[in-house]
């Protein structure tokens, strides 16, 4: 194999390695600033309450869930 080749197939699985998780990395901060936004009403103290434990739980799951729905979708549109 050619190793100019080589070494643009290795940059480019590098490059969609990085994608992935600058992706990974948005979609928690924006899984965390909604779910924060809609869970934790007032000042937290030492530790989250039963229930903002779990509402952060449920809002994290239905987050997730939709994201992978969406992903589907559009891997099906193609």
């Amino acid at each position: 194999m050619d190793n100019s080749a080589f070494d643009s197939a290795e940059l480019q699985q590098i490059i969609n390695q990085e994608k992935e998780k600058a992706m990974l990395n948005e979609m928690v901060a924006k899984l965390t600033s909604a779910c924060w936004d809609k869970c934790i009403t007032s000042t937290p103290g030492s530790k989250f309450s039963s229930s903002e434990t779990s509402c952060l739980t449920n809002c994290a799951q239905r987050y997730m869930d939709m994201s992978i729905l969406i992903v589907k979708r559009f891997q099906n549109m193609q």
